[in-house]
């Protein structure tokens, strides 16, 4: 019989009495919740963080019928029932002041209608100290505490200082109350896709353990290729058989497409686990997981700080900076890292150094396909169509026209940038080349300022150079002294040499030669 997949549904109880298709992770559960008492994770958008807050919600309540045929059923002997304060933070739009003490006021409202309401003119902070003291005093037993995307009206609120400020002042206040209520406290757990830290949001709350980058939990969240091979085996075959490719075939396409996430040095690669559900739901590979969210706030820190995207293939980071992300105007790799965008790929050990990078083909062609119309002039206003008339040009050798359309991408840059332009032509070449790349052979070197590509389809090969406030007889000219087409003298393919150059006078290209073999 063909299985459930539980596509966007964050309720254990609801999968298990659903009979939709779970993922056993309650060894670690089980581990998480007996090994420790205060706890924060990060995790990507879509990575299971609710529904790992509501395992343990069902855990602490003590439902062990849940349970049934799980790891933890055995480990767990006692199925202790715990009190539990679960704040979800996601269920609303953060717009103004008001708009963050509605929905703490709403959880209280909550919680004191069941356990007294004395407090209830009092602060925030004050209402939950309370409301935490009194469950205690009254079951006799701590209490849980469970706190879902606990940043999500600060990133709502990122470009809004004022309002960033006042919600971080509110929220330090309320988490606060954490450590001062120790005593009353069995467990509790602070999930998000970032960390404001040291000097925000956690300043007060120093007793929390950060295992976002803990290889005891670094496959606490998201599917291990472990996990995938052998409790996906019977979808992976029919996934194949549906798109006319072989099991081996399947599992390529899978990794290349979804895997790649590392938490941790040296940790297991780990899929999204939203997207790998969608392409088993629907039989259908796709851009799943980006195409639930649109990180616009991402590209303006990203033209905020100047940043030169052809660092994202390349980029380097200490383990302290993608620990948080208060200084995210001025550097936005943390926030990139955390929010899923890059992610680890290699460790230098004697510099606790982090290479990192786009963890798989779907954010990084959905990222670059993202970014195109927010550098880019496009006159169809269309990135798809854009892009696919831009590939056929290259595709059939028709240099003339792709060189119009590149230069089309470049029309109207706004005077803002005038002092910034090399940085902005070269952004607006590597997405456009990087998006050539999905469908062709691109490389592109930067270095001291100038830029040289090459593209290469299964009958072209095009050898391109920039200049900035040069000719583009310049730059045919660097071509040919410094023989960057001789590699391919032999190619059977028909090679273009072609010279460009931008200027800051017309902020634009100006113009090009092209030269063929």
């Amino acid at each position: 019989m063909k299985r459930n997949y539980p596509v966007g549904i964050q309720s254990f109880e609801e999968i298990r009495k659903g009979n939709y298709f779970y993922v056993d992770k309650t060894a670690l559960i089980y581990r998480l919740a007996t090994s420790g008492k205060y706890y924060f994770l990060s995790r990507p958008r879509r990575f299971g963080k609710s529904l790992l807050i509501s395992t343990l919600e069902a855990y602490f309540q003590g439902k062990k019928e849940l349970f049934e045929g799980l790891a933890i059923e055995t480990l767990e002997k006692e199925w202790t029932e715990y009190p539990i304060l679960h704040l979800d933070l996601n269920t609303k739009k953060y717009e103004s002041r008001l708009s963050l003490n509605e929905i703490l006021n709403q959880h209280l409202e909550k919680w004191e209608a069941a356990y007294g309401d004395e407090k209830k003119d009092r602060s925030p902070e004050e209402r939950f100290s309370h409301i935490i003291e009194k469950i205690s005093t009254v079951t006799g037993r701590n209490v849980v505490i469970l706190i879902d995307e606990y940043d999500k009206p600060m990133l709502q609120a990122i470009g809004n200082e004022e309002l960033l400020t006042d919600y971080r002042n509110t929220l330090k206040a309320f988490y606060g109350v954490l450590k001062s209520c120790d005593r009353y406290i069995k467990f509790a757990l602070l999930t998000g896709v970032t960390k404001f830290s040291k000097v925000s949001v956690f300043s007060d709350l120093n007793n929390l353990m950060d295992i976002s980058m803990d290889n005891r939990f670094a496959n606490l969240c998201g599917i291990t290729e472990e996990e995938l091979y052998r409790d996906f085996k019977e979808d992976i075959i029919e996934l194949g058989e549906k798109n006319g490719m072989t099991e081996q075939e399947t599992k390529t396409e899978l990794k290349k497409t979804y895997d790649g996430y590392h938490f941790v040095e040296d940790s297991d690669d780990i899929y999204n686990p939203f997207s790998l559900l969608n392409t088993f739901a629907k039989m259908k590979f796709g851009n799943y997981w980006f195409e639930t969210g649109t990180p616009t706030f991402l590209v303006e820190l990203l033209k905020h700080s100047r940043y030169d995207l052809h660092r994202l293939t390349e980029e380097v980071a200490s383990a302290d900076s993608l620990g948080g992300i208060d200084t995210m105007y001025s550097n936005p790799v943390p926030i990139l890292y955390q929010s899923g965008y890059l992610t680890i790929k290699g460790y230098d050990k004697e510099f606790q150094a982090y290479y990192l990078g786009f963890p798989n083909k779907e954010v990084e062609e959905g990222f670059t396909k993202f970014l195109l119309p927010r550098y880019a002039h496009l006159e169809t206003g269309n990135s798809s169509f854009e892009i696919m008339n831009f590939v056929k040009d290259v595709r059939q050798g028709n240099a003339e026209a792709f060189l119009k359309r590149l230069q089309s991408f470049f029309a109207d840059s706004p005077y803002e940038l005038a002092r910034d332009l090399e940085l902005h032509y070269q952004n607006v070449l590597f997405i456009v080349f990087k998006l050539l790349g999905f469908y062709t052979q691109a490389e592109y070197h930067t270095s001291n300022g100038r830029i040289d590509m090459v593209v290469k389809t299964d009958k072209y090969i095009y050898v391109m150079e920039f200049k900035l406030d040069g000719t583009a007889e310049e730059a045919l000219q660097q071509i040919n002294d410094k023989h960057y087409a001789l590699p391919f003298a032999a190619d059977s393919r028909k090679v273009y040499k072609i010279g460009v150059n931008f200027s800051k006078e017309t902020r634009g290209m100006e113009g090009w030669i092209v030269e063929n073999k």
